[in-house]
C-alpha cells in the first residue's frame, strides 16, 4: 500500500486502494449515527455528501476479501446486466495491485447493511473467477491505472443466480456523457464512516484531459467535494437511477481519491467489452 501512496503524490487525484479501497485493518465499527445524520450536504461545488437516504441499493453492495495471512479487504462493487446472470463490476485494486498479491478468496454481499464484515462468507456470495485486464496485472503504477476495472463472476445460490436475485445495473462504455447528474455509490469504511452502511455522492463530474491533470487520469471522471473513504473503492458510478428497480447505468467505478474530497470514477474502454463478455457469456456453477 506505501507503494500506492507514493504513485500518487504527482497526481491530481489521490492514492488508489490505500486511501479508498479500506485494506488497512478494520477496526471495531463506529456508532450508529445520530438521529438526522443522513441529511444530506451541499457543498460550494455543489455536490451532495450523505449517507445513502434510501438506506441500500439492492443491486449494490460490499465485497470481502481475505488473505493468505489473515487480513481482511473491504471495497464495493454492483451487479451488472450480463447472459448468466453472475457478474459484479468493481476497481482491479480491489482484486490486486500490480506486483502484490491478491486476496484468497471474496465474497460479494448486494444490500449491504450492517450486516458485519466476519459475516461475509455466511451471508454473501462467493466469488468464483476474477477479470482484470492484462495491462493492470502485468503493468506498474501509475502507468497502469486506466485498466482500473474488473468483472467478478459469483456462484449461484439455490440454483438462482444474482442477477434472478436482486437485479443488475447496465453498463456503459466510453465515451459517457460527463455532463449528466451521477451518482457514487459506496462502502467508506474510514472516519467518519464505519464501512456499514451505504454513502453516497452526487454531482455532475468532469472528464479530465491532457490539460487538466497528469497521464494516467486523463479520461477519469472527475467529483468535486466527495469525501467518501477507504472501502468505496470499486462502487459504481450511477446515471438514470431508478428507484423502483434499485439500479442503473454503471458509467464508471470508483478509483482514486485525495485527502481534500476530489474522487476519480474509472470509465470502462471499448475493450473492456471482451472481459464482460469473458466473466458473463456462459452460466456460473
Amino acid at each position: 500500500m506505501d507503494k500506492i501512496r507514493a504513485v500518487i503524490a504527482a497526481l491530481v487525484t489521490v492514492a488508489t486502494s490505500a486511501a479508498l479501497l479500506g485494506a488497512a485493518p478494520l477496526g471495531v465499527p463506529a456508532a450508529d449515527p445520530a438521529p438526522g445524520a443522513a441529511a444530506g450536504r451541499t457543498t460550494a461545488a455543489g455536490t451532495v455528501r450523505a449517507p445513502w437516504p434510501g438506506g441500500t441499493v439492492r443491486t449494490v453492495g460490499k465485497l470481502v476479501g481475505t488473505y493468505a495471512d489473515g487480513q481482511l479487504l473491504t471495497c464495493s462493487g454492483a451487479v451488472v446486466d450480463a447472459p448468466n446472470g453472475s457478474v459484479v463490476v468493481t476497481a482491479a485494486h480491489c482484486v490486486h495491485n500490480p506486483g502484490e498479491p491478491r486476496w484468497k478468496q471474496a465474497w460479494f454481499v448486494p444490500g449491504y447493511h450492517r450486516h458485519g464484515t466476519a459475516n461475509a462468507a455466511r451471508v454473501g456470495w462467493r466469488v468464483t473467477a476474477a477479470h482484470l485486464e492484462s495491462a493492470w496485472k502485468q503493468g506498474r503504477l501509475p502507468q497502469a491505472l486506466p485498466y482500473d476495472y474488473a468483472f467478478l463472476e459469483v456462484e449461484r445460490k439455490d440454483g438462482r443466480t444474482i442477477q434472478e436475485t436482486v437485479g443488475a445495473n447496465r453498463l456503459d462504455f466510453a465515451p459517457v456523457d460527463p455532463g449528466r447528474r451521477t451518482v457514487a455509490l459506496g462502502y467508506p469504511a474510514a472516519e467518519p464512516y464505519d464501512g456499514e452502511t451505504l454513502g453516497h455522492c452526487e454531482g455532475t463530474p468532469a472528464l479530465l484531459t491532457e490539460r487538466d491533470t497528469q497521464q494516467p487520469n486523463v479520461g477519469g471522471l472527475l467529483l468535486e467535494s466527495c469525501d467518501l473513504t477507504q472501502g468505496s473503492s470499486g462502487g459504481p458510478w450511477l446515471q438514470d437511477y431508478d428507484a423502483a428497480s434499485q439500479s442503473g447505468t454503471v458509467v464508471a467505478v470508483m478509483s482514486v481519491g485525495d485527502d481534500r474530497g476530489r474522487v476519480l470514477g474509472r470509465p470502462f474502454p471499448a475493450e473492456a467489452r471482451r472481459l464482460l463478455q469473458a466473466a458473463g457469456g456462459t452460466p456460473a456453477r
